[in-house]
């Protein structure tokens, strides 16, 4: 029984394993849990005092964690949501981390504590099923 979670599920979700709905669900999860939670709170307590490109970040995760909702419901189709954050996630260490780590300056700086929570991107690298993404997205 416990097994079946590791078997396609040709059924319900298109072939994708079961144990990549759970995960993938469990990343919305957290996604609506702690950014949904950051970003409301800083619009709703802070909005008059946001510089607008600081408002507009906060709008931005603030979107993402109401679209990571319906991720909750649909995790297939709302993949695209993992994408932009695997994206964003290693543009940020590749662009902003990588060079601080590479010339000693990470430790100490303000990109520091980012660096920490972004690297746990592999979390969904390993949720995303790439067998379904990539026959529904790039061999159609």
């Amino acid at each position: 029984m416990f097994m079946k979670i590791f078997l396609p599920d040709h059924e319900n979700y298109q072939g994708v394993r079961r144990i990549n709905i759970y995960l993938l669900r469990a990343l919305f999860f957290l996604i609506v849990i702690f950014v949904g939670k950051d970003s409301w709170t800083q619009l709703l307590t802070n909005a008059s005092s946001l510089a607008p490109i600081e408002a507009v970040t906060w709008s931005v995760w603030a979107a993402f964690s109401l679209l990571s909702i319906l991720g909750l419901i649909y995790p297939l189709k709302m993949l695209p949501i993992i994408f932009l954050e695997i994206a964003y996630k290693l543009i940020w260490l590749a662009v902003v981390a990588y060079p601080l780590w590479s010339a000693g300056k990470l430790e100490g700086s303000s990109a520091e504590g980012l660096t920490y929570v972004f690297v746990w991107v592999v979390l969904p690298i390993i949720a995303v099923p790439w067998k379904y993404v990539f026959k529904t997205y790039f061999k159609k």
